[in-house]
């Protein structure tokens, strides 16, 4: 019969590439865990992996087998959720990963929502960009919150991931607080300042394909543009003066010193997700996890319908 656990190894090497990563995830050692892989290439009597001095890869047999591994895995995940849900008292890590600006935002409603159950530990941590749906389906985290600027719903009904809609996240108009459009009495037209200095992310993000989709529809590109990496470089750099720019509006879920928000007419909107595997949201610490990122979304919401200036959200 087939070790569970070493099937587990073996998905984790398929995750992380190498023996010394996996190691480093499992919290092993690299002797260990090559050890648990040879054995399970003795279960199965073939070779699941080429070794060789420096390195190592699944065998065409590893990959048939990581196959069948991933739906044993996932299966073993839907009857314990079912089992937990029968006690219906959430324990155990919940690990939630999350792009920055969700993690900032997010972050301070969720813990107080889930400090009340002692038997939970949560686990946030900030993604790097990339397929945000990745590290949830190849069960590295439990939650992801991913962004999608396309504006298609996803279809997650047959699939192996749940996507939840937490917000509606448009662009809106950054810039210093003292400028001319930091009076919300002054109506804003991108065509008027396509003259200025517009700070933006790094051509191929998402949000600068938006950005530009945007000044694309008054007329085309503003005279001046500076890239830069990282939503919170780019507010400090308008807030200093060196420019304007349209970002999420979750960006000013936070504390905004030097800058103003305007709205934006037609602007691009993200949605923004949770994603969870299907196999998991029965697990009652998954669900109240699930339910505390919707509270955190009403609560920021209610942060961005304007303390000063504009509603950024309705």
């Amino acid at each position: 019969m087939l070790d569970l656990r070493r099937l587990q190894i073996l998905h984790e090497f398929a995750v992380h590439g190498t023996i010394a990563a996996t190691a480093a995830a499992l919290g092993y050692t690299p002797s260990a865990v090559s050890q648990q892989l040879s054995a399970l290439e003795r279960e199965v009597g073939t070779q699941l992996l080429d070794r060789t001095a420096r390195s190592a890869e699944l065998t065409d047999a590893g990959r048939l087998l990581l196959g069948h591994a991933e739906q044993i895995l996932a299966m073993v995940e839907a009857a314990e959720s079912v089992l937990a849900a029968q006690t219906g008292a959430p324990r155990g890590r919940v690990t939630i990963t999350a792009f920055p600006t969700a993690a900032v935002a997010f972050a301070p409603s969720i813990a107080r929502s889930l400090r009340v159950h002692e038997g939970m530990q949560l686990v946030l941590r900030q993604s790097t960009g990339g397929d945000g749906t990745r590290p949830v389906r190849t069960a590295e985290v439990d939650i992801s919150l991913v962004d999608d600027w396309s504006g298609r719903t996803p279809d997650s009904a047959a699939g192996t991931l749940r996507h939840y809609l937490l917000l509606r996240d448009p662009l809106v108009l950054a810039v210093p607080e003292d400028h001319r459009l930091a009076d919300p009495s002054v109506p804003v037209d991108l065509a008027d300042l396509l003259d200025e200095s517009w700070v933006t992310a790094p051509t191929g993000e998402p949000s600068r394909t938006a950005v530009d989709r945007l000044l694309a529809g008054v007329g085309g590109a503003p005279g001046a543009v500076w890239e830069f990496e990282g939503i919170g470089t780019i507010m400090s750099l308008v807030a200093r003066g060196l420019g304007i720019a349209a970002v999420p509006a979750l960006s000013f879920s936070s504390a905004s010193p030097g800058l103003a928000h305007r709205r934006i007419p037609h602007a691009p909107v993200r949605r923004i997700y949770a994603v969870a595997r299907a196999t998991s949201v029965r697990r009652p610490a998954i669900e109240v996890t699930l339910n505390a990122l919707y509270e955190a979304a009403e609560d920021v919401k209610r942060v961005l319908a304007a303390e000063r200036g504009e509603a950024l959200l309705d």
